[in-house]
């Protein structure tokens, strides 16, 4: 199958079946915005909720954080992101279209990273590279990609703040606030799930750049003198999880970022990146930073944001290894990773082999038909026990039987119970498998054990 090819099935399915939409639809839409339907809404939670449980809520040195969006502006000065957060950005010199400079570059085969604003301009001009309406391109300039905002009724300069880009800072700048609170020796950890802003020139490649998205993110504080093997730790913990969520491992990369790439407090830097259709592009992020942020917020807000070493009896600014996830991104790799197409009896099928714990629906329960009243009333008290003990469970009596499986096919349901009319007789149902299409009898009373069984083993 071709790449393009199955971005656009992946998006039609996407629609079709109520995971993702497009933000402000009914008005023509909104470039770089998506809004999640019922299924995209709990595919994410079941992401979110295994991202929590592995890094946060399963360990000891973990404490959960749920900072504000809005930050006062100083933050955004102490850390560089008021001056530094910026992005290369080109005019169409016809139509007045801005883009991506480093984007157009990459597309046109030129490897840009590392690459100054002066060194993309003379790229542009030499290879006369044009816009995609084949129009010259005028200069390359900087671009702040964070989206300003106003607080409070009088407008001045003190009510300018911005829409967080990262979630990173929420915790550097509430590290003193978790410190006094519980006392946590290094190393330690504060980990976050929120959303994050960034006013992206060209959003693209549908839900992986966006100007709003949700970031999985993790501040890991350590002694110095062990901050390399805390980085390969976090580094096989991440792999770990990917693994466990069902990504395809084989379209998952390590590139070792290079020293004059990485940021400039960063002793090492890892992207993940992951096969796309529209190319390997990162994924998540693995990085080193050393004792910079709380350092700037030290220096800026004179407040002691440093732990008392135990054996010293010296005020020390621990530093920091940095695990960050894109709960976007990571849906569309989850959703291009389980997409499978198949031939069965001369007929096609495709269907999406989530694990159990990552499938938005768990379970589908039919009467084999919907107007017979004793079939529906029977299926109706399965649905119930089955609703009650695993949550996410669908009724589903829409269309024959057929056409309920290939949809719950491509909703991802790994298991289909319907009730017949044999069930009226020996009260068992037919219970069919997503992957294997195979079918076999199960005792009503036995359900709840055999579902907890599967569930538990995949």
């Amino acid at each position: 199958m071709k790449e393009q090819e199955l971005m656009q099935k992946i998006v039609s399915l996407a629609k079709r079946r109520g995971f993702i939409f497009q933000g402000s639809e009914i008005y023509g839409g909104l470039a770089g915005t998506y809004d999640y339907g019922p299924l995209g809404v709990s595919l994410k939670k079941n992401i979110k909720d295994s991202w929590w449980r592995k890094f946060v809520e399963n360990r000891t040195d973990m404490y959960g954080l749920d900072a504000s969006i809005l930050m006062s502006g100083m933050v955004w000065h102490a850390s560089g992101h008021a001056d530094g957060f910026v992005d290369p950005l080109v005019e169409d010199l016809v139509t007045g279209k801005r883009y991506r400079a480093d984007h157009l570059l990459e597309d046109a085969g030129f490897e840009i990273l590392g690459k100054t604003i002066s060194e993309m301009n003379q790229i542009i001009q030499e290879n006369n590279i044009l816009s995609p309406e084949k129009n010259p391109l005028g200069e390359v300039r900087t671009f702040n990609m964070m989206l300003q905002t106003k607080m409070g009724a009088v407008e001045d300069s003190a009510s300018h703040t911005f829409l967080r880009p990262e979630t990173a800072q929420g915790i550097f700048v509430n590290f003193k606030n978790v410190v006094d609170s519980f006392s946590p020796k290094l190393p330690f950890g504060i980990g976050q799930i929120g959303k994050a802003f960034r006013n992206e020139i060209t959003p693209r490649d549908f839900i992986f750049r966006l100007r709003e998205f949700e970031q999985m993110e993790i501040e890991y504080f350590v002694y110095p003198e062990y901050w390399s093997q805390e980085f390969e730790y976090w580094k096989d913990e991440m792999l770990e999880w990917m693994q466990e969520i069902g990504l395809d491992m084989n379209h998952v990369h390590e590139v070792e970022i290079s020293e004059e790439d990485r940021a400039h407090y960063s002793k090492r830097t890892i992207d993940f990146e992951f096969d796309y259709p529209f190319g390997r592009k990162e994924l998540y992020g693995l990085a080193y930073r050393g004792d910079y942020d709380l350092s700037k917020h030290i220096e800026k807000s004179k407040q002691r944001l440093q732990i008392l070493h135990p054996e010293t009896n010296e005020w020390i600014t621990p530093h920091v290894i940095e695990p960050t996830f894109g709960v976007d991104r990571t849906v569309l790799a989850l959703l291009l990773s389980v997409y499978q197409e198949e031939e069965i009896d001369g007929e096609s099928r495709v269907y999406l082999s989530f694990p159990s714990s990552m499938a938005p629906v768990k379970i589908a329960v039919s009467p084999l038909l919907r107007n017979k009243p004793d079939l529906v009333e029977r299926a109706q008290e399965v649905f119930a026990k089955l609703k009650q003990e695993f949550g996410n469970v669908m009724w589903d009596d829409n269309g024959n039987i057929g056409k309920r499986y290939r949809r719950q096919d491509e909703i991802g349901t790994p298991y289909c119970v319907v009730v017949d009319f044999d069930t009226l007789e020996n009260n068992e149902v037919t219970v069919r498998d997503r992957n294997t299409t195979k079918q076999e009898r199960v005792s009503i009373q036995k359900l709840n054990t055999y579902f907890a069984e599967k569930f538990e083993t995949k």
